[in-house]
């Protein structure tokens, strides 16, 4: 069985992945494997629905005509939970729901209650069946689906991957955050509120400063640990996937960054609840876990046999192409409504000199296609990808295969985000096709 994965995919207009010469040697392969899989990074609702004031940056609305195009790449999975599933709120959702469902299309992530989106789809092909289970840990607070009761429905939404953060301080730095505290009253509106039961008080030797929690510690720096609630009903469901399936996927949306090893925050890093919750994921019987969100590359990891693609990052990134806008996204950019949409976009990279048309790490990606037998993975070639940085914004974010000298260069950048992992790779391909390749050992 050959299964392929990519990163996020934000479309707005047609792919003509077909017929495209630039695109179609790459969907080629695509439509070869047994299964390939996709993170839906966009809402096909046809803009219909109620525009979010909490966003994932910017209101992700298509037409839903984009799920043919997708389908017609030659993609079998849809991964559904990221920061823009409800961009435009629950309605929006719903549509979304409908517009999937429509199509037979297998996806998971999202659902009309938290079990809903909790679930694993299934994709059968002849030489096996592939499971997969989507979830993320980057959301606005009420975007995570709620638990149906016996007295209550549940809440549509995702499947969340919730994670607590601890912000470590020196003594001195303690003693100076409390007294701001204190200054400020707001130890005394904390009091007032456990004393009316709408609170409760933080534990022992934590600060807890409105959303932010702080506690004495050997270095200045943050720390974070999963949700142990999410983390057992993932678990749960990756059990039942591994029982009746071949091959279990999980894919995990997350923009949280880690330290590097000059010890600053770094979005090339994974976070420490990331790199703990795919690892764990594995051990409880996934088998490749695909990671996404910060639109940009991070590293391999080769955990107990099995992958762990810490960021795929963009496979096609049209986000400057959203046809219609609400105010909310005005407002967020401190631009006149006046504007049209692509003039904002325009205001927003100040004419395409910071943001994402100013850095090549978010055009550079790659395509990795696995090989499996009975199950276990036997290889994988990482093959590198470009979004054609430098063209027109209406041509630029298409994937097309990265060739000679450009190629090289991705390929080499994502070597070095993995060897902190301990993951070497062989050199394959032709000189002006390069590939990497890495096999499993006897």
């Amino acid at each position: 069985m050959k299964i392929c994965l990519t990163g996020d995919s934000i479309l707005f207009r047609q792919l003509n992945s077909r017929t495209d010469p630039g695109l179609s040697p790459l969907f080629d392969m695509i439509r070869a494997c047994d299964v390939s899989f996709t993170n839906l990074e966009l809402v096909p609702n046809d803009f219909i629905g109620d525009p979010a004031l909490d966003m994932g940056g910017t209101h992700f609305g298509a037409s839903s005509r984009v799920l043919d195009e997708l389908k017609e790449a030659g993609f079998d999975l849809f991964a559904a939970a990221t920061n823009h599933s409800l961009d435009y709120s629950i309605s929006g959702l719903r549509k979304t729901l409908d517009e999937l469902n429509r199509r037979n299309l297998r996806h998971a992530g999202i659902g009309l209650h938290l079990e809903d989106a909790r679930r694993p789809t299934y994709f059968t092909h002849p030489t096996g069946t592939v499971s997969m289970l989507s979830c993320t840990s980057t959301f606005a607070r009420g975007q995570e689906a709620a638990m149906q009761t016996s007295v209550m429905q549940g809440r549509p939404g995702i499947n969340p991957l919730r994670y607590s953060t601890m912000h470590h301080v020196s003594a001195d730095e303690m003693t100076s955050l409390k007294e701001i505290y204190r200054k400020l009253g707001l130890q005394r509106v904390k009091d007032d509120k456990i004393q009316l039961g709408f609170a409760f008080p933080a534990p022992d030797g934590v600060l807890a400063f409105e959303n932010l929690n702080f506690q004495v510690g050997q270095e200045t720096k943050v720390t974070t640990t999963l949700n142990p609630t999410d983390t057992q009903a993932l678990h749960r469901w990756i059990a039942e996937a591994r029982m009746v399936s071949d091959t279990v996927i999980l894919s995990i949306h997350a923009h949280e960054s880690g330290y590097n090893a000059s010890g600053e925050l770094d979005v090339e890093i994974p976070a420490d609840f990331l790199v703990t919750a795919a690892r764990q994921a594995i051990d409880a019987g996934a088998d490749i876990v695909a990671c996404h969100g910060p639109h940009l590359l991070r590293g391999l990891e080769i955990h107990n046999g099995k992958p762990i693609f810490y960021s795929l990052g963009n496979f096609i990134g049209q986000n400057e192409l959203v046809e219609r806008l609400p105010i909310e996204s005005y407002m967020a950019n401190r631009v006149s409504p006046d504007l049209t949409p692509h003039q904002l976009y325009k205001a927003r990279s100040n004419n395409d000199v910071k943001g994402f048309p100013a850095e090549t790490r978010f055009w550079e990606t790659i395509m990795p296609i696995g090989t499996y037998h009975n199950g276990k993975l036997q290889s994988l070639e990482i093959h590198p990808v470009t979004l054609g940085l430098g063209q027109a914004a209406h041509r630029r974010g298409m994937p097309s295969l990265a060739h000679g000298e450009e190629g090289r260069k991705i390929l080499e950048k994502f070597a070095a985000l993995s060897t902190p992992f301990g993951t070497g790779f062989q050199k394959s391909g032709t000189e002006d096709d390069p590939v990497l390749l890495w096999r499993a050992t006897a």
